[in-house]
């Protein structure tokens, strides 16, 4: 029962890192927390569904499809939203978030209405029973491709020019800029990778749920944002490390205390971590020198 129920959470979990994700990148650079990219990851999750239903796209074309498109969707938000209003207090672009999550989660409802899709899974579900333990096919694949995504994320950002030079940036924009580095550039690629995590991570848990909705974005981004928070927002790790943790928390909660306050287990522990540790699992104090 424990191993099934931790099976379980690690599988969700695995969702809510890589949307976390996109959260910890952005924070890590700009120093703002884009309150939007749950939406984001809602509308790549709709794309998906149009492509692979309404233009009858093979899904690995339709979700790739969909991840391109969202990712021109977070730049474009970069651009628009965000970079005219860097020259101000943080507070200004934290508005400017909520007005764009605002905008999407009603701009999706114009489009799609404002009920629940059925989202369905483009091959049949099979199950497996290893030492107790029931895992499906679907599951399988969510666990495994967050995994693969979330590792070649931290390759990329270690071991390649752009992810040195988005590092460089997260230490300091002044100093990045003087070394010759193209600020403008990073940023938007940092979104734009968010934004094609918060896709996938979409496609994902609506396939998981047979359920797309256009208000759907708020609580699972809230989560996320949770889960940034308890790894360390601004460490990639961290939001790994945070995702899991908090889906594995979360099943349990639901299970052994009730599933009506479930999603009040991510907020409590919200709460816990900025009281007892705001830096988070894998945290650093932002030292100032003066």
């Amino acid at each position: 029962m424990l191993a099934q129920l931790i099976v379980n959470g690690l599988i969700i979990g695995s969702v809510y890192s890589l949307i976390a994700l996109g959260y910890t990148m952005v924070y890590g650079i700009l120093r703002i927390v884009n309150f939007a990219h749950g939406d984001v990851m809602m509308f790549g999750s709709f794309l998906g569904l149009v492509f692979m239903k309404t233009f009858q796209m093979h899904f690995l074309v339709a979700f790739t499809l969909a991840a391109v498109c969202t990712a021109i969707l977070g730049i474009v938000i970069e651009r628009f939203a965000y970079r005219p209003l860097r020259k101000y207090e943080r507070i200004a672009s934290l508005i400017s978030a909520m007005g764009v999550s605002i905008i999407l989660a009603n701009l999706a409802q114009l489009i799609w209405g404002s009920g629940t899709h059925n989202y369905g899974t483009p091959f049949s579900i099979k199950t497996y029973e290893v030492m107790n333990i029931t895992i499906s096919n679907l599951q399988l694949i969510i666990l495994g491709t967050s995994f693969v995504l979330m590792i070649a994320l931290y390759l990329f950002t270690n071991k390649t020019r752009m992810g040195v030079a988005m590092r460089a940036t997260a230490q300091s924009i002044e100093n990045a800029s003087l070394m010759g580095i193209n600020i403008n550039s990073v940023i938007a690629m940092t979104f734009g990778i968010g934004s094609v995590l918060a896709a996938l991570a979409g496609i994902l848990v609506s396939m998981y749920y047979d359920a797309v909705y256009p208000t759907m974005g708020y609580m699972f981004g809230l989560k996320a944002f949770t889960a940034a928070v308890l790894g360390g927002i601004g460490s990639i790790p961290g939001a790994m490390i945070g995702g899991l943790l908090l889906g594995v928390v979360e099943n349990l909660g639901g299970t052994y205390i009730s599933t009506q306050y479930q999603d009040m287990i991510a907020f409590v522990i919200l709460i816990l971590v900025l009281v007892l540790r705001p830096t988070g699992i894998l945290g650093k104090k932002d030292i100032k020198k003066v």
